[in-house]
């Protein structure tokens, strides 16, 4: 059962799989293009593994910004996954907190679109699902390296975040079973971060959009179900 269960996990990741050639590869070449080696490449997409902030380290590099500030702004930058743990954690609230452990580290945006969608959530789905991700990400990472030589310009290349990131957004609203919820806490959540962009300029407006989203979000599905758990 097991073994079935982490094969129906690495089946379920092949959405995210062929996402992650496109945008792993995107990312490899950057790197590259920065001046990192490929054990370097490597490391920073087995180890960081998060699309957005190995974008954001590779830029910061080549600008010779500091280790602190690196490290504060990826920080900041992936503050994001305690929000997306907290919305699984429910589902996997049976599982040894080792375990947990685990499976939260590799825990990413596309793997969380995928779990939010399924219950019940077993460790050994999850397990699949994350380590067949997670495979893809850092080969698609070094083979974007290797073909760094052949990009000219890797300003082209902008486009693959925005549009995972879209693509995201899209398969979350798709599993909502009320798109008018979903639809509406998207739109709270960038007015919000427009809102709190203009009124303090910084990344903080990211940050409050995100938190502020989710507490809407969160306090929708509370409203729809306390009356049914009330009968």
């Amino acid at each position: 059962m097991k073994r079935e269960s982490f094969a129906a996990g690495m089946r379920a990741a092949v959405p995210v799989v062929l996402g992650y050639l496109g945008i792993g590869i995107a990312a490899g070449v950057v790197e590259r293009a920065a001046g990192l080696s490929y054990a370097e490449v490597l490391l920073i997409s087995a180890v960081l593994y998060a699309g957005s902030a190995q974008f954001v380290v590779t830029s910061m590099l080549s600008l010779a910004s500091s280790a602190s500030a690196i490290v504060l702004t990826v920080f900041f930058l992936n503050l994001r996954h305690l929000l997306l743990s907290a919305a699984l954690a429910p589902a996997l609230r049976g599982v040894p907190a080792w375990k947990n452990a685990l499976l939260g580290l590799q825990l990413t945006d596309e793997t969380f679109v995928v779990a939010s969608g399924r219950r019940p959530l077993s460790p050994a789905w999850m397990a699949g699902l994350n380590l067949a991700a997670w495979s893809a990400w850092a080969m698609a990472n070094l083979a974007g390296a290797a073909l760094s030589g052949a990009a000219r310009d890797t300003r082209t290349l902008a486009f693959a975040l925005p549009a995972m990131f879209a693509g995201l957004l899209v398969l979350q609203v798709r599993i909502q079973p009320r798109l008018r919820g979903a639809l509406g806490v998207a739109l709270f959540s960038g007015a919000a971060g427009a809102g709190i962009q203009l009124a303090a300029p910084g990344p903080g407006a990211v940050i409050g959009a995100t938190v502020l989203g989710a507490t809407l979000g969160l306090s929708l599905e509370r409203w729809k179900s306390g009356p049914k758990s009330s009968r």
